[in-house]
This record gives structure tokens, sequence and C-alpha cells, in this order.
């Protein structure tokens, strides 16, 4: 069976060709048509007969006062040149974004606990150099995939293990595990917080947060029930729950010792074994280059990658088999 190779682009012309058409309207001279496209006068009539015979026209006749066009290549010559200014265009057309001009959205899926600790610091980066830019904050949840893919979000930031094929990821910072303890607790103080201590105390459950199925996970390898006497949906209140009662609360050390700093509150490493995490950026392939949503990251990555370091290089995921 013979293969054909008549498809709908087979009678597309060079872009050399296009080339040699503009500089013969232009300059009206074969000679100094090849000496602009660098090519000697033979290899240009050559062209120049391939040209006529693909538009079924002699195109530029010669005469006393040089190449002149015909009415076709008249009327051809404004299609010639809107082609030529398009194929240059895509050529070194490169979208950029310049944050200080810059009028859009980025939406950001983070944690509640990022909104305390990344969130205020993200912001007024943003407000100095980026103006215009608007921050949504959402949620990390089920639809968070989608949002990436989708361009509804640009940027999730925190522990999502379940983005897979078809997203980057970059990781900013290590994260463990402290309890916070109110600074005048009465059985507590400024003392070593053990574990049979942390058995004994009654806890603020936390049931929001990626992490926190690290944190039940350990619980349940070590065989301990803590008793937990309040269960927030996030950390909103934490602080103040802990500074006014005897409660502890177990949360990763950033949140930790954010709130901290802001309660007046004492922070000890957790005497429970909990597995460290590492707190990553993800955004979907499809903006891998997109020059607003690299702009968003590296700024991320500058303003969190961990105390003395550059964040590593992004790392392509890859679906599991």
């Amino acid at each position: 069976m013979n293969e054909t190779t008549d498809t709908p682009d087979a009678g597309l012309l060079d872009i050399k060709l296009l080339r040699l058409f503009e500089l013969l309207y232009s300059t009206h001279s074969v000679t100094r048509a090849a000496e602009q496209l660098g090519q000697s006068q033979p290899t240009v009539s050559i062209w120049l007969a391939r040209l006529r015979r693909q538009l079924n026209d002699p195109l530029f006749v010669r005469t006393p006062s040089g190449m002149q066009p015909t009415p076709r290549a008249e009327m051809l010559i404004g299609i010639v040149r809107e082609a030529l200014r398009s194929l240059r265009q895509l050529a070194i057309a490169q979208a950029v974004f310049d944050p200080a001009t810059a009028s859009r959205r980025f939406r950001i899926c983070m944690t509640d606990a990022s909104h305390v600790t990344l969130l205020p610091q993200l912001l007024a980066h943003v407000r100095a150099s980026a103006p215009k830019v608007r921050l949504v904050a959402a949620r990390i949840d089920g639809e968070t995939a989608q949002a990436l893919q989708s361009g509804e979000a640009d940027l999730a930031i925190g522990l999502v293990p379940w983005l897979e094929s078809g997203f980057y990821q970059q990781v900013l910072f290590p994260q463990d595990w402290v309890c916070l303890v109110n600074a005048r607790h009465p059985r507590i103080g400024a003392k070593a917080l053990g574990l049979r201590d942390y058995k004994a105390e009654a806890h603020v459950g936390i049931a929001g947060g990626t992490g926190g199925q690290l944190l039940e996970a350990a619980l349940a390898r070590h065989r301990i029930e803590r008793r937990v006497q309040l269960e927030l949906p996030g950390f909103l209140g934490l602080a103040a729950i802990v500074e006014t009662t005897d409660l502890i609360a177990t949360l990763p050390r950033h949140i930790g010792e954010t709130l901290a700093r802001t309660g007046g509150l004492t922070v000890f490493p957790c005497p429970l074994p909990v597995p460290p995490f590492t707190v990553k950026q993800h955004w979907h392939a499809r903006y891998h280059e997109d020059p607003a949503n690299r702009w968003l990251r590296e700024l991320c990555a500058r303003l969190f990658a961990a105390r003395g370091q550059h964040a590593p290089k992004p790392v392509r995921r890859m679906a599991s088999r």
C-alpha cells in the first residue's frame, strides 16, 4: 500500500520563500535580496522559481526600474508581511510578568497553620513588590489537585502527598513535632516534658492539618491514648486555650513556635517519636513555565526555604506504579 503525503499543510510556503517575497517587493532587486538573505544570487533565483511555481504566478517581472510586482503579488504582500510578523513574534515572544505593574490574583492552597506562619510574610513582600497583586488563601482538600490542574489555584503549600503524576514539588523546610504548655503549668512548669507527663496530662486535639495523620499513627503505634478534653478544627484560638489552661497541644514546630511567641507559651520537644515531614510547594506541570507562577513560587522559595539554605530544585512527580 502506497502512503500518501497529501496533507492540508503540504502546500505551505517555506519561511525563506516568504522572506524572499517581502525583500523582492521592497528592494525590487534579486541581487539586493540575495545580499540581505546571505545567499548567492543563483540560489535566490532558484527560490524565486519555486515561489512562482507554488503560487502559480510570475510575481515579480524584470523591468528597467527593477523587479516589479504583478497584481497578484500586490494582493499577497499584505498577507505575506502579516505571516512573517506572526512568525517573528512566535520566535521571540516570551510572556513576561512584571510584578511592579501586574494586576492579577494568585490563589494559594494552604493549611490554617500557614495562615499564621507563612501568609503574613508573603503578603508583606507581595504588597511591597507587587502592589496590584491580590492573594487568595484556599484550603488544601480533595479538590486541590483539580484546582491546580485547571488553573483555579496557582500553588499548594504544605504536606500534600496525594499529588502525583503531572505535578512539580519543591521542598521548603522540614518539620518536626513540639508540645505547647502554659508557662505557669501547675505540674510541668519549666522542666522537661517527659512521656509519663505527656500520658498523664489532658490535651487539646487539632482535627485540621494535613500532618495530623502522622501524629495519630504514632499514637496508635506506641499504644498511647491521649486524654483529649478539647478538640479544635484548626489552630485558631489554640494559643489562648493553652495560655489559660493546663492542656497540652502537640503540633508541628513551625506553628508551635509561632504561637508560643505570641502567647507566652513554653515549647518542649515532643516526647512521643512522631515522624518528621517536609513542607513543600506544589504546582501543575501546565504552569511550570508560566512567568507569573514562576515568580510566585520563586518568591515563596526565597522567603520560606530552610534558614541559610537554597530551596532544592523542583522535582516532577511521576505516577506511582
